[in-house]
């Protein structure tokens, strides 16, 4: 079987992208790529052989952001770029094509419905994204891990390492801060805010703050006291030390990193949220805010609603950061910020009308959580979709 998958972007769409592309690989597949020139798609997909036979960056558009006359011209360039796509198609006797979502979906997936070449769309969000919108009737069969009219539900496409790799929780020794790869400077100082709090409860702090903020913030931990090591083989030999804080901007070893950790706090991606669903690591989400339609909101919310997750609006965790920073300012002016921390956190209560996030946490059962994240989401989400796409083709 010959097929094209497409789509890109941000590192969301491109996880889906490359599971998918890795099971058709496994079966002899001929697989092949085609993305966009802007977003990561090339960083993740130019020289990766493993994946795909061959790789296309066409100049695909951002169409939903323009404005006026540039939503014309964005279009166009899209469906102008998408005969490229058709042409190489038909040079490669390409037999499907699988959309994973993104701009640059685009140009491949307009190229397979004017071939009229068997169309499939994957939808990783809770909010259907606005291409997928536009090119659902089109498409043979629309998979989704979210519950859409007319989808066929299947697990969502994880890394296997996300299973292997995972535990059930029993008690919060170490925390998880995941900004994921380019950072969230939200996530990056409430963790900041949290650390001495975090610190006298005896809980190691585990930090990936992107690699926009990586200096700032590890600035800001010295600055507060604590030791940091960007190592992790040294930050487990001094497993008692819980005044060292392991940072980094990026790793591949992030299933190893998520594995020591008992909680998380994360940015609410698709992708984020099965990984940490699929190892069995409970997880208090800080959505991003603009995201498109909300979605990482109502990705997070599928969990929270059902005593899975936490979830609380970046505006609410701002908020309570801020008076966290009043009330040790006017504790340690008193000298009592080191001496009474069930003090602190009482007068805490009284500025902030919001729910106490740290108490939260603390009072979360976190075993019976694990357990349930883990039956959430079931394996071989990838193997499901392209089961169903070659049975649909050879019929």
């Amino acid at each position: 079987m010959r097929i094209v998958i497409t789509g890109g972007g941000t590192g969301g769409h491109l996880s889906i992208a490359k599971a998918l592309a890795k099971e058709c690989k496994k079966r002899g597949f001929y697989t092949l790529y085609i993305g966009g020139t802007k977003g990561q798609d090339r960083q993740w997909f130019e020289k990766d052989a493993e994946c795909f036979d061959m790789a296309f960056f066409l100049e695909s558009t951002p169409v939903v952001n323009q404005k006026h006359i540039y939503k014309i011209k964005a279009l166009w360039q899209n469906i102008t770029e998408s005969f490229k796509a058709l042409t190489i198609m038909k040079k490669y006797n390409i037999q499907a094509c699988v959309s994973v979502g993104g701009f640059s979906a685009a140009t491949g997936s307009f190229a397979a419905i004017f071939g009229r070449i068997p169309f499939f769309i994957h939808e990783q969000n809770a909010c259907m994204g606005s291409l997928n919108r536009l090119l659902k009737p089109f498409a043979k069969i629309f998979f989704s891990s979210f519950p859409f009219q007319n989808a066929i539900i299947t697990p969502y496409p994880v890394n296997n390492i996300f299973f292997e790799k995972q535990r059930i929780r029993k008690e919060l020794k170490h925390i998880l801060f995941l900004g994921g790869s380019q950072g969230a400077k939200a996530i990056n100082e409430f963790a900041l805010e949290i650390a001495p709090f975090l610190s006298q409860r005896n809980i190691r702090i585990l930090h990936q703050t992107g690699k926009i903020d990586f200096d700032a913030v590890k600035s800001q931990y010295k600055k507060n006291g604590f030791q940091i090591t960007s190592c992790l083989k040294e930050f487990c030999k001094h497993h008692n030390n819980t005044n060292m804080v392991f940072i980094f901007d990026f790793s591949d070893q992030i299933p190893i990193i998520m594995q020591m950790a008992d909680f998380a706090i994360s940015r609410s991606g698709a992708s984020s949220l099965w990984e940490l669903a699929a190892n069995g690591l409970p997880a208090l989400f800080i959505p991003y805010p603009y995201a498109a339609k909300n979605h990482q909101y109502f990705n997070a919310k599928i969990l929270s609603d059902k005593g899975y997750a936490l979830l609380y609006t970046q505006n609410v965790c701002n908020n309570y950061i801020k008076n966290l920073h009043k009330i040790a300012t006017k504790n340690m002016a008193l000298q009592s910020y080191n001496k009474n921390l069930e003090s602190i956190m009482e007068e805490r209560r009284n500025y902030d009308n919001n729910e106490d996030i740290m108490q939260h946490i603390f009072s979360l059962n976190l075993p019976e959580i694990s357990q349930s994240l883990i039956h959430e989401i079931g394996k071989d989400g990838a193997k499901t979709i392209i089961d169903t796409i070659q049975l649909n083709i050879s019929t």
